[in-house]
C-alpha cells in the first residue's frame, strides 16, 4: 500500500514539470501568435464606418480564435498521452513486484544453500567429536 502511494507521488512529481513545460510552451505560442494578427489594419478597419470592414475584423478574430483552439486541443491531447492509463500503471506495478519477487527468491535460495552448508559442517564436526569420544 505504501509502495503504491510512493509510486503515485513519484508519478505526480514527474507530471508537474511536464505540465509546467506545456503551459510555458502555450504562453510562448500565444505570444508568437498575437503579433500575427494584423493589429494596425484591424484597428483602422475597426474605426471604419463601412460594414464590410467590420466583417473583416470579425473574420480575422474568428480565424485567430480557431487556430488558438486547435493549438489548445493539441496540447491537451499531448498532456493526456503523457499520462499512463490505469492498465499501464498496473502493469508497471506488477512488473516491479515480479522483479522484487525474483530478487527475494534468489536471496532465499542463497540463504538455504548457506544453511545446508552449515548443517553439513556441523554434522561433520559432530561425527568427528563422536569418533574422538569413542576413542577415549
Amino acid at each position: 500500500m505504501a509502495e503504491r502511494q510512493a509510486l503515485e507521488q513519484q508519478q505526480q512529481r514527474l507530471l508537474e514539470p511536464a505540465r509546467e513545460d506545456m503551459l510555458d510552451c502555450v504562453m510562448h505560442l500565444e505570444n508568437a501568435l498575437l503579433p500575427c494578427l494584423p493589429a494596425r489594419e484591424l484597428q483602422a478597419i475597426d474605426r471604419s464606418p463601412h460594414p464590410s470592414h467590420q466583417i473583416d475584423v470579425e473574420r480575422h478574430a474568428r480565424d485567430f480564435m480557431e487556430a488558438a483552439k486547435k493549438l489548445q486541443l493539441y496540447f491537451i491531447g499531448l498532456q493526456r498521452e503523457d499520462q499512463p492509463t490505469v492498465a499501464e500503471t498496473l502493469r508497471k506495478e506488477i512488473a516491479v513486484m515480479e522483479e522484487e519477487l525474483k530478487i527475494k527468491d534468489g536471496i532465499i535460495k542463497k540463504q538455504e544453500r548457506l544453511i545446508q552448508g552449515w548443517r553439513k559442517e556441523l554434522k561433520d564436526q559432530l561425527d568427528k567429536h563422536k569418533t574422538e569420544l569413542e576413542r577415549v
